[in-house]
């Protein structure tokens, strides 16, 4: 489903700010003999704690980080990852806002802050944040920021914008399984199914196992094409990968 894919872009968009993190064991040191360290160091064990799900610890690191410099972007954002995963979402939402407002070129953040507000069906919003995101040519996520944004003007009923999202995407990743998959579909929708066929033979190149939707997009394309191996293939790995799908429901009506 296209909410899970976006939930999983923003999952690896948290997963990406954590890399950078090492296992950090806490030791005592005078704080206010060199703020600045400090303040990265607090910043980077509640990183480290995130990724380990430990929210309270993490929160206890930001609080201590927050009392050296409280108005730091990133504190805040690290603020709003917790409450965000918490179920906190009315401190998530003034965290991330309060990032941005301290640091408006802050795309990180508010590439994250999107995927809060796709997660809560407010997909215009979203969109209008991501919009912005995509103007800063420096940021290194950029190619996720177009498939976002490209997943959020699908849920906006925009196909022509959403298609242009996917294919900037497509320029900076070729190999993006998302925005093929999308752009897979959204030509379908069009009948034209030969573009479609082009994209959905990429996307089976460069994914190892294809999600429900891609292979209920195979059996529909093989149809097209009166290819009944193909379509005898992808129903099996349908009905034994996925057997409770909503995909796999939709191929049952359709015998």
């Amino acid at each position: 489903m296209k909410i899970t894919a976006f939930r999983m872009i923003a999952a690896a968009a948290t997963a990406m700010l954590l890399a950078g993190c090492v296992s950090t064991k806490e030791t005592v040191f005078t704080e206010k003999a060199d703020p600045e360290k400090a303040l990265e160091y607090r910043v980077e064990l509640a990183r480290k704690y995130i990724g380990e799900g430990d929210w309270d610890n993490a929160k206890r690191n930001l609080r201590l980080a927050s009392e050296i410099d409280p108005k730091n972007a990133e504190v805040h954002e690290a603020f709003a990852l917790v409450y965000q995963s918490t179920g906190e979402f009315e401190l998530a939402e003034d965290s991330y806002q309060t990032a941005l407002r301290l640091d408006k070129n802050f795309s990180r953040a508010r590439n994250n802050y999107a995927a809060y507000l796709y997660s809560q069906g407010r997909y215009k919003d979203a969109q209008r944040e991501l919009e912005i995101v995509v103007q800063d040519t420096l940021y290194p996520g950029r190619p996720r920021a177009f498939v976002n944004l490209g997943l959020c003007r699908v849920q906006n009923f925009e196909p022509q914008g959403a298609e242009e999202a996917f294919r900037r995407a497509l320029t900076m990743d070729r190999t993006n399984s998302i925005a093929l998959l999308e752009l897979a579909q959204l030509r379908y929708d069009a009948a034209d199914f030969t573009t479609a066929g082009q994209y959905y033979d990429t996307y089976r190149t460069v994914t190892r196992q294809q999600s429900a939707r891609g292979l209920w997009l195979g059996i529909r394309l093989a149809r097209q094409q009166g290819d009944l191996n193909a379509e005898g293939s992808y129903a099996l790995a349908l009905e034994n990968l996925y057997p409770t799908s909503a995909e796999y429901e939709a191929y049952k009506r359709t015998l």
